[in-house]
């Protein structure tokens, strides 16, 4: 039978793709039809895998086409292969911490117009935002309590977005750190439901 849907899960720092398939699992019941996929990012990190290094200046503008490069021949080679090529709009891009600033990158920048996007922890560079995939609906959840990318950087992206005509929706989770929480990953299955389904 073929699938109804295609969710991307994209990892952060210095994990693997591995690490999130606790959460397809937890979601499948839930969205009859649709397919996982949880790849590696593309570099090597010391612990892992990353989609871009920090090291030095991540915004330098090579390293963030060489980090960009990266993904959409990941993405492309992941979307053909599970049959999506001409589907786009039955994609979800699932990212957490650098794995949603490359998602939310993708998407704003109108190199992916997938179906729906989620971002826990994320952040999106100041940059011009193309109105080629405010079709896209958004989510951002964040933890009150994230030290490493604080709330603010969702409440950012938001405005952002919404200046370019992307619906958006902003869940902080107040006592919820740099992470996924049950509640967090709830509230986007709730989402995901609602907008890919």
């Amino acid at each position: 039978m073929a699938a109804k849907s295609l969710i991307i899960l994209l990892h952060g720092i210095g994990a693997s793709g591995a690490q999130l398939m606790p959460l397809a699992s937890s979601w499948r019941a839930s969205l009859p039809g649709t397919r996982f996929a949880s790849p590696d990012a593309p570099f090597d990190h010391r612990y892992g895998h990353q989609w871009f290094s920090t090291e030095g200046n991540p915004l330098e503008p090579e390293r963030i086409e060489r980090a960009r490069q990266a993904f959409d021949k990941l993405m492309t080679n992941i979307v053909q292969g599970q049959g999506f090529a001409n589907s786009h709009d039955r994609i979800a891009f699932v990212g957490v911490s650098q794995g949603a600033i490359v998602a939310l990158d993708a998407v704003a920048s109108g190199r992916w117009k997938v179906g729906t996007l989620v971002s826990f922890s994320g952040l999106l560079a100041l940059q011009q935002v193309s109105r080629t995939g405010s079709d896209t609906p958004v989510l951002l959840i964040h933890g009150g309590k994230d030290t490493t990318i604080p709330p603010v950087a969702s409440r950012l992206a938001a405005a952002q977005l919404g200046a370019a005509g992307f619906q958006v929706e902003v869940d902080i989770e107040h006592d919820t750190g740099h992470t996924i929480s049950g509640s967090g990953a709830q509230r986007a299955l709730a989402f995901l439901k609602r907008t890919l389904m």
